[in-house]
């Protein structure tokens, strides 16, 4: 079974859990190093003979177009991840379309190909900016995988549906392929990616994904950052909290991902998408709030 494997393409100063620290105006003045981590990656999916999916951040797409240039040209998807990592329930609606509509426009701009794809920063569409789906189906894109489907401080929908399926607005559909989880009863558990993959052991992970191609013949979603594969990226000065959810596990990271492409096939999510769109159920975004109310 083919899955989906992700990268968020931001730097290791983007990220919300430094976002008291960091304002966006000092972002120039921190050392660039996304375009080298990001390049690991792509070295690691050729050697695998791997597709994957990258979500760029529209910044890094108008800083660094010969970047997302390199990533299509290897046969990659490129997808949209903001322009400027602002988490979608802090902005208007009318805030979201335009940062959203300049994001993609800088990204198809630099790789020269159509941007069909969206992840929000932080997995910020909720229950509470539902409406965003509606703006991403109007500004042409065919697939999220924003919703995390577990219950978390900062994002996710609780009850939402495990598993790609279609979500239907006002203006269209698209098809929403949440991050994945594992259910033990009535538990749902993260395993996507990200810090849950830095911090959990490798032979959990490999299970929960067999279990999931094997057992509910469901394709899984992974995701990392490419600061996730840098332990020697600069520290910055922050609460210890966010700096144990940003440098935990960061020197497993890279060996964990080298091991999944080993275990595991991979594709495009756009691929994957196209070829499961026509079975999906179908759910009005009404009913997704009252899940996520639920």
């Amino acid at each position: 079974m083919k899955n989906a494997v992700t990268f968020d393409v931001e730097d290791y100063f983007h990220v919300a859990a430094f976002a008291d620290q960091v304002d966006k105006s000092q972002w120039e003045s921190f050392p660039s190093r996304v375009a080298a981590n990001t390049n690991t990656i792509l070295e690691m999916l050729a050697k695998r003979g791997s597709l994957g999916t990258f979500f760029v951040l529209g910044w890094v797409a108008q800083k660094l177009p010969a970047l997302v240039r390199s990533i299509a040209d290897a046969g990659h998807e490129v997808a949209c991840h903001s322009l400027d990592h602002r988490k979608v329930f802090e902005m208007a609606p009318a805030e979201f379309r335009e940062d959203t509509r300049q994001a993609k426009q800088a990204i198809e701009d630099a790789c020269g190909r159509p941007v069909r794809g969206y992840r929000a920063p932080s997995f910020s569409i909720t229950s509470a900016s539902l409406w965003a789906l509606e703006v991403l189906v109007e500004l042409g894109f065919e697939y999220d995988s924003s919703i995390f489907p577990v219950e978390h401080l900062s994002y996710g929908i609780p009850h939402a549906p495990r598993f790609p399926f279609l979500i239907r607005t006002a203006s269209g559909s698209l098809v929403e392929f949440p991050l994945t989880t594992v259910q033990f009863g009535q538990l749902r558990s993260p395993l996507s990616g990200g810090a849950y993959i830095r911090l959990l052991p490798y032979w959990y992970i490999r299970w929960g994904f067999r279990y999931l191609n094997h057992h509910e013949n469901q394709a899984f979603c992974f995701y990392l950052h490419p600061w996730e594969l840098d332990p020697e990226q600069p520290r910055i000065k922050a609460s210890l909290t966010a700096r144990l959810r940003h440098y935990l596990g960061l020197r497993g990271a890279q060996s964990k991902l080298s091991r999944l492409l080993r275990d595991f096939d991979f594709q495009q999510m756009g691929a994957i998408v196209k070829e499961c769109k026509s079975s999906l159920a179908e759910a009005p975004i009404q009913s997704l709030a009252q899940l996520g109310r639920a």
